[in-house]
């Protein structure tokens, strides 16, 4: 029971399961006992995109945008137009006829970005023969443009006209590179190789211009993953497990988080072997956050931050069977992390029992926290299990359906959970109690119609 609760397991091979990590079919904590297979998509579906309250967009390797109403399951639209897979996609809500309408705008490997009306399936707008390919987009609702990140950093206007661009370095083709939004000041950043850039959008001109004003070269490897936590502070995850916490202000480092998973070593006393360890136990893929905790996707392990106390609240190191792909912090605070191995796992953060005994080596990883004024090289390295307050991540439910790579999923609060996967498929995943109350109170409305005739 220990060791599931701290994620420690004995070395497996490549495709066996872990025994500590399956909790059966009894899941009491675990709300989502019904589920939905949406097919239409026929190669990889990589992207969803909540429209409104009912409606969710997917879109993949295919090169197709489906719409789909998320209570039935219903596939309402296809948008078709796109030749080769879609890189990116976001959700666009303006002003139309004086009532608020949303678009979807899409970009794809075949060099082209078009908006989309997914109540009639038209293809509104559309620029080709473009440099490169975007990897990421981003509203700027305020300002009433969008940006569209690749090998340049490019300003639309709503009607799709190129307001500016500013070229920067080369991303070697990962699809990783995007533009993220870190202050309301019209501050941007965008990763490429190691190095984040901030890049100021001038709006006082006569004509509108954007200007990289900052390169922060604290990483020492490959930025993967980079988010904004609040109005003061953004964080970057490298490649190598660095995981630093930037002021949105100034630019300085806040915190430096350097997350190295310790080797069992029996009875032996743990050593730190940076150069043992492979690359992409330590990578990380994926951080979310709710303003004050951050969850970083650490190769198959998950690692909770707090931004604002600058501590360690909870980690696994074994969390999925592979690479952990995308994770959420739920409004309950429970944490949600889907995998390649196929698996969508739930969490609960929960009080680490007062210990009987000391714990035996091997338990931990290890981490080293700098300061404000960035690394520092031959500080001491800290136990995890030294840190006062740290919790464990206890498994509480495990949605089984996909038989591919977990890509993503939206949650849509009480309507339910959608996942896409590398099998082609989408899942709804339901509140099974709510579902069957909602089918009797239909039966009964049906029954009352029925006596009234």
């Amino acid at each position: 029971m220990l060791r599931w609760i701290l994620g420690g397991r004995g070395a497996q091979g490549a495709v066996e399961k872990s025994a500590a990590l399956c909790i059966g079919e009894e899941q009491p904590k675990n709300c989502f006992t019904e589920l939905q297979v949406l097919k239409g998509h026929f190669d990889i579906v990589r992207f969803l995109v909540q429209i409104d309250d009912f409606r969710l967009a997917s879109a993949g390797d295919d090169g197709m945008v489906l719409v789909w109403n998320v209570e039935t399951g219903e596939r309402l639209v296809e948008l078709r137009g796109h030749t080769q897979q879609i890189t990116a996609m976001t959700s666009y809500t303006f002003i139309r006829g004086g009532k608020p309408h949303t678009g979807l705008i899409t970009a794809s490997s075949d060099r082209t970005l078009s908006l989309w009306d997914p109540d009639t399936g038209n293809r509104v707008q559309t620029v080709s023969d473009l440099q490169s390919s975007a990897r990421c987009l981003l509203v700027l609702s305020g300002v009433d443009v969008w940006l569209s990140g690749g090998n340049e950093l490019c300003v639309w206007s709503r009607d799709f006209q190129l307001q500016c661009k500013s070229v920067h370095h080369r991303d070697a083709g990962s699809r990783h590179s995007a533009p993220e939004q870190i202050h309301h000041q019209l501050m941007r950043c965008i990763r490429a190789w190691r190095t984040p850039i901030i890049f100021k959008l001038n709006l006082s001109e006569v004509e509108m211009s954007v200007l990289a004003i900052r390169h922060l070269a604290d990483h020492q490897d490959t930025i993967r993953a980079l988010i904004s936590i609040n109005d003061g502070l953004f964080a970057s995850g490298s490649h190598n497990g660095e995981l630093i916490l930037w002021d949105a202000v100034d630019w300085t480092i806040q915190a430096y988080e350097f997350i190295l998973w310790e080797e069992q070593a029996g009875d032996a006393q743990p050593e730190i072997r940076v150069g043992q360890q492979k690359q992409t136990d330590m990578s990380i893929q994926h951080l979310a956050t709710d303003g004050e905790l951050v969850v970083a996707a650490v190769g198959s392990g998950l690692y909770v931050y707090n931004a604002v106390m600058k501590t360690v609240v909870a980690y696994r190191k074994i969390a999925h069977d592979s690479d952990v792909l995308h994770t959420m912090l739920l409004d309950n605070g429970q944490v949600m992390s889907c995998s390649e191995d196929g698996s969508v796992r739930i969490w609960e953060l929960q009080d680490l029992p007062l210990p009987a005994e000391p714990a035996p080596s091997g338990f931990f990883g290890m981490f080293g926290t700098f300061g404000r004024s960035g690394k520092q090289t031959g500080a001491p390295m800290k136990k995890l299990l030294d840190i006062s307050g740290l919790r464990s991540l206890e498994l509480i439910g495990d949605l089984i359906g996909h038989s591919g790579a977990v890509q993503m999923f939206a949650s849509f609060g009480e309507k339910g959970l959608v996942t896409c996967s590398a099998d082609h498929l989408l899942i709804a995943w339901k509140d099974g109690e709510r579902e069957s109350q909602l089918r009797s109170l239909a039966l009964f409305q049906k029954l009352e119609e029925m006596q009234g005739l």
